[in-house]
């Protein structure tokens, strides 16, 4: 991601671009950060999990989201666009942007060389301290696996794996993605 501008923003100015813009951006601490674009594997990657959590969620209560839907992390103030949301009961959205999200219960990155790193790392920090959240779903693109981290009753975060043959349980919401549909013949840019 690179820098917008140099100059501070606040979060109002931030959401008023973009409103305007052809280009999605992360908000965090006055700075504005251009997002990067994904490959064909990474769209469909995204799509499939949408749909299997769709198809699981339809009477739940709980609605799955694009990354059309702007959240932000009330703690810090990221503000970003997860490939996937999750939302159970009534959308809590931020006072001063009614756009906004607050209260996702599960977030979903498809992760990219270039992004890899920030997601794994500084980006999940953030997540973490979302008070609804309860588990952040890491899609890898080098491996057939889901890295899956939950928000354990006794406050803490622990991770696990899924890999092919396998299904990532997310009891959180009372679904499943089974991780060889997921990467069944995925494209491949040529």
């Amino acid at each position: 991601m690179s820098q917008l501008a140099r100059r501070r923003f606040t979060f109002l100015e931030y959401v008023r671009l973009e409103e305007y813009s052809n280009v999605r951006h992360e908000f965090f601490d006055g700075a504005i950060y251009a997002m990067a674009g994904g490959s064909p594997s990474h769209a469909a990657l995204a799509a499939r999990v949408i749909r299997s959590l769709s198809a699981q969620l339809s009477s739940k209560g709980c609605e799955v989201f694009t990354s059309d839907l702007r959240v932000r992390v009330a703690a810090t103030g990221l503000t970003t666009y997860p490939d996937v949301t999750v939302v159970c009961g009534k959308l809590e959205t931020d006072p001063q942007d009614a756009s906004t999200v607050l209260n996702p219960r599960v977030v979903v990155e498809v992760l990219s060389d270039s992004t890899e790193e920030y997601e794994r790392g500084e980006k999940c920090e953030h997540y973490r301290l979302i008070p609804s959240l309860r588990a952040i779903v890491l899609v890898s693109q080098r491996t057939t696996s889901l890295e899956i981290w939950q928000h354990d009753d006794d406050g803490t975060w622990s991770s696990r794996v899924a890999g092919g043959g396998e299904s990532a349980v997310l009891a959180e919401i009372g679904c499943a993605l089974e991780v060889t549909e997921l990467f069944r013949n995925l494209p491949e840019a040529g």
